[in-house]
């Protein structure tokens, strides 16, 4: 019973501080999406691939069984643009996406004050086409995570698929910087969740080609088994400490940064639960999306350079 209890709450949990909120306002309609492959997605076959699930919750949007990864723009208008670009890798424990509260919500933000945001969307974990099915199967796995021995996160199915993702996805912004009006050395990264550890694999591991120049981790992060590079972008990390998955291992993140002698912001606010997004709560955690504005702007990166 109490096994069942338990993963009815992480159910809830998730469903309620993941992705649903109320009487969410009307948005403008989204821009058209770029595929981030010439191609299939490496080891898909479209012939095989389950079709993708778009389903609305309290307002918002959720994707499941992306097979085929894209990228949508938010471009800012031309006499605001600054010249600073964003990936935004939404969450959903690599089984789904947060694409509006974690996603097109906060790219919305960013390209009304100036900055070029492109919403990631990842490859996922395949899930049951039944809600009830994939409920379970979500609470599972929020449960399996909420009560894991050790604070180091376990690699989750999906993950290296999101990854891989990720890194095209700099790649291409990178490569058509001057199609979007973006300097291809003000390209950061940015994820919530799932998406966070996906921002920090790219902290990490990235190569010539691919190395963002800011990273923004909310609520996530993986196991730092690794050093931090000598020259690990600029960090920006955000967290409620009230969160049951990553409140208590935010500061990791932070202190590692430190110790490598690079910039690094963390944010740990009082209450906010996980998967906070762009959502109202009453509470401190409403404005991370100003304090990582401001923090672009203490960096030059709200304004166009010269």
């Amino acid at each position: 019973m109490k096994r069942n209890t338990l993963l009815v709450v992480a159910t809830f949990l998730w469903f309620c501080g993941g992705f649903a909120y109320a009487d969410a306002p009307a948005q403008a309609p989204t821009p058209a999406a770029i595929p981030l492959y010439n191609g299939p997605a490496p080891g898909v076959d479209p012939a095989t691939a389950a079709a993708e699930i778009n389903e609305s919750s309290g307002g918002g949007h959720v994707l499941r069984n992306v097979t085929a990864p894209t990228l949508t723009p938010f471009l800012p208008d031309p006499a605001k643009a600054t010249g600073t670009g964003v990936i935004i890798a939404p969450g959903g424990a690599f089984m789904m996406l947060s694409i509006d509260q974690e996603g097109n919500d906060v790219a919305r933000w960013l390209a009304a004050r100036g900055v070029a945001a492109f919403v990631l969307k990842y490859r996922l974990d395949h899930t049951s086409s039944s809600q009830a099915l994939f409920a379970i199967d979500m609470g599972a796995r929020i449960f399996h995570l909420m009560h894991r021995s050790t604070p180091d996160l376990p690699k989750l199915p999906g993950e290296d698929a999101a990854v891989a993702d990720g890194f095209q996805a700099l790649r291409l912004v990178k490569k058509q910087a001057a199609k979007f009006g973006v300097d291809p050395t003000r390209i950061g990264f940015m994820g919530f969740s799932a998406g966070a550890i996906v921002t920090t694999h790219v902290a990490i591991e990235y190569d010539a080609d691919t190395r963002p120049a800011f990273v923004a981790p909310i609520y996530g992060m993986i196991a730092l088994n690794r050093p931090i590079p000598s020259d690990a972008p600029p960090l920006f990390a955000a967290v409620a400490s009230d969160d049951p998955l990553f409140g208590e291992t935010a500061t990791q993140l932070y202190a590692a940064w430190r110790k490598a002698g690079r910039p690094a912001e963390l944010h740990v606010f009082d209450k906010g639960g996980h998967g906070f997004g762009m959502k109202q709560q009453g509470t401190s955690s409403d404005h991370w999306v100003d304090e990582f504005g401001w923090w672009l702007q203490a960096r030059g990166l709200m304004s166009r350079a010269h």
